[in-house]
């Protein structure tokens, strides 16, 4: 039985002596990732916890054209880049097109002037998009846009790291 002694010390202290080691340092992971650069921030996600990518184009109040990109994941929150444009109708009244942008053009001036341009920044409406558990980020014009779709798109499809950048 004295045998067995430090033998049965050593059985029923060893978890004590291991809670008294450091622990190692787990080593990194190499998760894959979407990063997106905006001038209005940044926006990354694990290429695993994408569920889709999706570009489509709508009408808002027939005044705006939308083109907006979605990025889809597993998490609670819907990533959204868009771009927004007036919708320039034909004129009624004979008006060329031409007319319209340039009216619209002069719009947009004074109200960069004034520092109220609505055409270059996100718009929330307190507190249905602030709750809806919606990031989003305004691209300023459409070429953009179908770039960060493709790289989105491209990075999702090839499970390849990708950061895209939108100056």
């Amino acid at each position: 039985m004295k045998k067995f002694l430090p033998l049965l010390f050593l059985i029923l202290s060893a978890p004590f002596l291991r809670a008294q080691t450091p622990a190692a340092t787990p080593p990194p992971t190499n998760i894959l990732m979407w990063r997106c650069n905006l001038p209005g921030g940044s926006y990354s996600v694990a290429l695993r916890s994408i569920v889709s990518v999706s570009s489509h184009e709508y009408m808002v109040d027939g005044a705006v054209r939308v083109t907006e990109v979605n990025i889809d994941t597993t998490g609670n929150a819907l990533a959204r880049f868009y771009y927004i444009e007036p919708n320039i109708p034909a004129s009624p009244i004979g008006l060329g097109t031409a007319t319209i942008e340039k009216a619209q053009q002069l719009l947009q001036e004074g109200a960069e002037r004034s520092g109220q341009d609505v055409w270059k920044k996100v718009v929330k409406n307190y507190p249905t998009t602030t709750h809806s558990h919606t990031i989003e980020y305004r691209v300023t014009d459409k070429d953009s846009l179908n770039k960060l779709f493709e790289s989105a798109e491209s990075a999702l499809r090839l499970n390849k790291n990708t950061v895209f950048e939108v100056k």
